[in-house]
């Protein structure tokens, strides 16, 4: 196994340590980098780089052709992966937990669930069990928070209409939204004493 870069390898510690990364976000945040680098290595100015590189054609440059060949971006990059993965610092259900907690007092389970795919993660059964159960709470807050508690229930087609495509655009179920915009925000467990807490 090649041996790792340690400014690569740190690059992603940092970032780690800010936040949870999937592994799709993190290899491709460390493929940019390693691109940037060997597009422009520190210290060479273009003019430079442009000189070596005709003088290299030409065959004069002695240091081109004892020079070994760059290591391929993507093997390296996935040897530090997986060197993260191994000891703990980068973690799928991690990620997926924390982007859960992020997203769900403001979305709905379609649109956590589409985001998690987009950073290649699936949600476990309990994960997404526990998601579908607390669905129409969140989406009667969420109404609750755009439209005020003394809303009601939308008076004209419109109106509804407008509040279902927001809740809709937010990522909740075509049910959840109709429910909770055809009670005004009010559901089965809600006593009208909502506006204390």
């Amino acid at each position: 196994m090649p041996s790792l870069p340690l400014s690569i390898k740190a690059r992603a510690l940092q970032w780690l340590a800010r936040r949870e990364h999937s592994r799709v976000e993190l290899r491709g945040k460390l493929l940019r980098l390693l691109s940037r680098r060997q597009r422009w290595p520190v210290g060479e100015t273009l003019g430079c780089r442009d000189d070596r590189a005709s003088s290299a054609d030409d065959g004069d440059d002695e240091h081109s052709r004892t020079e070994s060949p760059a290591p391929d971006p993507k093997i390296e990059v996935e040897a530090i992966l997986v060197w993260l993965e191994a000891n703990g610092y980068l973690s799928q259900q991690r990620f997926a937990e924390s982007r859960v907690t992020a997203r769900q007092g403001r979305f709905g389970n379609l649109r956590i669930r589409q985001e998690l795919q987009q950073h290649g993660v699936r949600l476990d059964a309990d994960a997404m069990h526990a998601l579908q159960a607390t669905e129409e709470r969140r989406a009667r807050e969420v109404w609750r928070k755009k439209y005020g508690l003394s809303a009601g229930a939308a008076l004209d087609a419109a109106a509804r209409a407008r509040q279902m495509r927001f809740l809709s655009g937010r990522g909740f179920s075509p049910e959840i939204v109709r429910r909770v915009v055809l009670a005004g925000g009010q559901g089965a467990d809600d006593d009208g004493c909502d506006a204390a807490s």
